[in-house]
């Protein structure tokens, strides 16, 4: 069960796996935490509602991404967090 689970994400052993999920539970909570900052700094919490909640949900894609790539070097997972930033921005149309 568990070589299934390492097939699907990609990683050697348990260990980075339980480092790669680490990280995806900081970044996807730090990202939701600093998108927040981030309007409220702008001055747009005074939006209508729908506006607010649109504006923070784009919001949170570029802020996730950023701080993947930063959280998992923290983690000592710069390499396997920047092969999937890369396939995420080649979706997006971006070239290496």
């Amino acid at each position: 069960f568990m070589q299934k689970i390492r097939k699907f994400f990609k990683v050697e052993s348990n260990f980075q796996l339980l480092i790669v999920n680490i990280v995806f539970a900081v970044t996807g909570t730090a990202s939701v935490y600093f998108a927040g900052i981030i309007i409220s700094i702008l001055g747009l919490q005074s939006l209508n509602t729908f506006s607010y909640w649109t504006l923070r949900i784009l919001l949170l894609v570029p802020v996730y991404q950023i701080l993947l790539i930063i959280v998992g070097t923290l983690f000592g997972q710069f390499t396997y967090f920047w092969q999937m930033e890369k396939k995420i921005l080649k979706r997006f149309g971006v070239k290496f």
